[in-house]
């Protein structure tokens, strides 16, 4: 089944449907997506690594969840899959698909979906209506990057076992950048984009053409890594690098996302928890930057297509160091093809670069 989650678009498989071992399950999915090739023109991916991901679904063994979500990342123009990170978009419409699937029955007016993000064992409840026990994905839900509405699907994140803040400090200098190396769901690093020479309200083609700018994040990315526990990144997705700068329509900050090269045009939902965290952090880069509002957990974060609205609650742990205790985020989720997807032949693998 193909899926739009958030502002992602991707494949959705029953584990049984594909081969057991990583290695033949992923070679497979290089050919169902396209890839490798700039434009994977003989496959399901539509060139962009917001548009060429792949959801496994399965039954869980776990009992604190119904089903297990394992999240692959299929790269574009190389022959590679990760399943070094999660994915938040994709994640909504994990829920959805196990309805479809059979996986979980469907409540007569609303289903709650227990998720196991198999790729860092963290947990997710996605709700959403199923008005007389069947998917319904019409509704007036709007979400920033996605055209129209829909219904929404409202995912929680209870508080994990994981540190907030991995390197066990606030801020980091690295490189003569001072940053902020958050997890919530998904390592993410802070910076003000003033640190790196830029304003931070660019479009994304205009940072991903300055050479100077990428070359420096790659370095940081690389550096804060390893001193995130996460070792050498050099071929992975994470941790993903926000530039802050101050907000200019009504939100708390504005932000630019990097996933590791390419500058969303929005911005990820766990990778917007981090973010939202991260701003509630005494001492963090985003102190100065944010305009928080009073009385309330949710934290409008601006980006490149719109704003993303995020629910967080920060508090302490008995040795007082921050953690998360509540994040929460509405996204919408629809299904754009159910049938049957025909690989392409296996052949030897050609860089398209």
């Amino acid at each position: 089944m193909v899926m739009r989650g958030g502002t992602s678009k991707g494949a959705y498989f029953l584990a049984e449907d594909l081969p057991a071992a990583p290695d033949a399950r992923d070679a497979l999915l290089l050919r169902l997506m396209g890839g490798p090739d700039a434009r994977q023109i003989d496959g399901l991916g539509g060139g962009h690594p917001l548009t060429s991901k792949v959801a496994v679904v399965s039954p869980s063994t776990d009992p604190r969840a119904d089903i297990d979500y394992l999240f692959l990342q299929v790269a574009v123009d190389r022959p590679e899959v990760s399943d070094r990170q999660n994915c938040g978009n994709i994640l909504a419409g994990v829920g959805p698909f196990a309805v479809e699937r059979g996986l979980v029955p469907a409540g007569e007016e609303r289903t709650v979906v227990r998720i196991r993000m198999v790729n860092s064992g963290a947990l997710a409840t996605a709700s959403f209506a199923t008005p007389g026990g069947r998917m319904d994905y019409t509704g007036d839900t709007e979400i920033a990057g996605v055209p129209g509405t829909a219904a929404p699907v409202t995912l929680e994140f209870p508080p994990g076992d994981g540190v907030l803040l991995p390197t066990g400090n606030t801020r980091e200098d690295i490189d003569g950048v001072r940053v902020t190396c958050v997890d919530n769901g998904m390592p993410t690093v802070l910076m003000a984009a003033t640190a790196l020479d830029v304003t931070g309200y660019e479009t994304p083609s205009d940072l991903e053409e300055n050479t100077a700018l990428t070359d420096r994040l790659h370095a940081i990315r690389l550096k804060t890594g390893r001193l995130m526990g996460l070792g050498d990144v050099t071929d992975a997705t994470v941790p993903k690098l926000t530039l802050l700068a101050p907000p200019r329509d009504g939100g708390a900050v504005t932000t630019r996302t990097f996933i590791p090269v390419r500058c969303h045009p929005s911005i990820g939902v766990l990778g917007a928890a981090g973010v939202a965290a991260g701003l509630r952090v005494e001492g963090g880069v985003g102190a100065d930057l944010a305009h928080l509002p009073a009385g309330t957990d949710r934290v409008r974060l601006e980006h490149p297509t719109g704003f993303l609205d995020i629910e967080c609650a920060i508090g302490t742990d008995t040795a007082g160091r921050p953690v998360a205790r509540r994040t929460a985020v509405v996204r919408t989720a629809r299904k754009i093809f159910d049938g049957t997807v025909f690989p392409a032949p296996a052949h030897p693998l050609k860089d398209s670069r």
